[in-house]
């Protein structure tokens, strides 16, 4: 008698999991927080006989304020150890710029926190960006939190970072959670800096390092024309009143120092100028319109509607914003075949490119660039001397030497190629 065969199935054997990395906890445990001039003093004394780089970081109320002011400040060096300051109550910050003078800053997403540095007075010799360097390094998350437990083994706190830092006093828990933020930003740095080098990118890293030291946001051209919804008003009356409502809005949180959406949300905005109310019980009883300053800022709101429905048609806002730069690139291949076949050729080899370097494609190259070099090129076609120029637009516009060397080729490539005409397919093939 043969023995039948085992159809028992055998029980899968679940992955083993990683272990969970360590939590980051605090060294030399929470700092007191320092909010008067002489503690402020002591603080730069302590820093000033640090050595090498100061990790610094800077807390807003953003999503809770209108202005981007830092709330408290956060520093790191070797040799010393982590301060929290208290900017709000201090009579001037010199001092900590005196102190901080030809160290290197090293920064997490650093146009975030220098405008606000910046307004304080405090402005860097030079600096080191641990999220640039890692895009520059091709990580493809660049958070914190994500380079900490990828390149040093270990867990941040995420709670608490979207919290109202204009809150006084600060809780314990986000104070701690503010300090982790530096706790290991130099380390983190060495750590990036030695990769770049490593990848023959470090020249790269230097020149943004370099051009992000006289970094200042760029001010928005219409910032009305970024109200969620505004594709649904028709006309351009009632586009007119959401700019007039959009601006009564900002006018009213700046002087109340709040975030413009809790006066009234984007969504008010666009249900009033589509309703287009005549007086204030209009006003309040059209649907949607709704929000914490609805009713108290009724007249305010009635006088913006009234406005643009008074307003010469000359007066009123077209469609689309009035730029000085090339159309989007959807309407490039009715205005100018030749330019879109530049564009299309030139974004296929900078993806490629990009890819070949490891690099997010923005980051070989800012788009608004290359947009405007394709739509408008140099006139000569003699390759050498479009080449140069190609090269000078570029600069001129803003980018690093090294994003010129890598772009201009492509660029000029993408020029000349679609000047060529194009062989019709013949029938048949």
């Amino acid at each position: 008698m043969t023995d039948e065969p085992d159809t028992t199935p055998i029980p899968e054997q679940a992955p083993e999991q990683a272990p969970e990395l360590p939590l980051l906890t605090l060294r030399d445990g929470l700092p007191p927080l320092t909010d008067t001039d002489a503690g402020l003093r002591e603080v730069c004394a302590s820093l000033a006989a640090g050595t090498g780089p100061v990790a610094i970081d800077a807390e807003r109320a953003s999503g809770y304020r209108y202005s981007g002011r830092a709330y408290l400040i956060q520093l790191r060096r070797e040799g010393s150890t982590t301060f929290l300051v208290d900017p709000i109550g201090l009579s001037s910050l010199a001092p900590l710029q005196e102190a901080l003078a030809g160290t290197e800053w090293v920064l997490h997403a650093a146009t975030q926190d220098l405008p606000c540095l910046t307004e304080l007075g405090l402005h860097p010799d030079a600096l080191f960006d641990t999220e640039l360097a890692g895009r520059l390094l091709g990580y493809p998350r660049v958070g914190l939190a994500t380079l900490v437990e990828t390149l040093l083994g270990a867990r941040m706190k995420k709670e608490h970072s979207a919290v109202d830092w204009s809150t006084r006093p600060l809780p314990e828990p986000w104070l701690e959670y503010a300090a982790l933020d530096v706790e290991v930003l130099v380390e983190l740095r060495d750590r990036l800096a030695a990769e770049l080098v490593e990848a023959g990118k470090d020249e790269w890293a230097r020149q943004e390092f370099d051009a992000l030291r006289g970094f200042a946001p760029t001010p928005r051209v219409d910032p009305w024309r970024r109200t969620s919804g505004l594709h649904r008003v028709r006309g351009r009356r009632s586009l007119g009143a959401a700019k007039a409502l959009w601006e009564a809005r900002d006018e009213i949180a700046e002087q109340r120092d709040v975030t413009p959406g809790r006066i009234i949300p984007d969504a008010a905005i666009v249900a009033a100028a589509t309703a287009m109310p005549e007086d204030r019980a209009a006003l309040l009883g059209t649907k949607g319109f709704h929000g914490r300053g609805a009713e108290r800022y009724s007249s305010r709101w009635v006088a913006a509607v009234r406005g643009a429905a008074e307003a010469e048609e000359k007066d009123l806002p077209t469609r689309s914003p009035r730029s000085d730069g090339p159309p989007l690139p959807r309407a490039w291949a009715e205005r100018d075949p030749v330019a879109a076949r530049r564009l299309q050729l030139a974004r296929e080899q900078m993806a490629a490119l990009a890819e070949e370097q490891h690099l997010p494609v923005e980051n070989v190259l800012t788009p608004d660039y290359l947009r405007r070099t394709l739509w408008d090129p140099p006139h000569t076609r003699e390759p050498a001397a479009l080449a140069e120029a190609v090269a000078a637009l570029l600069s001129g516009y803003g980018a690093r030497p090294w994003q010129v060397a890598l772009a201009e080729p492509v660029l000029t490539a993408a020029i000349l190629e679609a000047d060529l005409p194009v062989e019709e397919p013949v029938e048949g093939d």
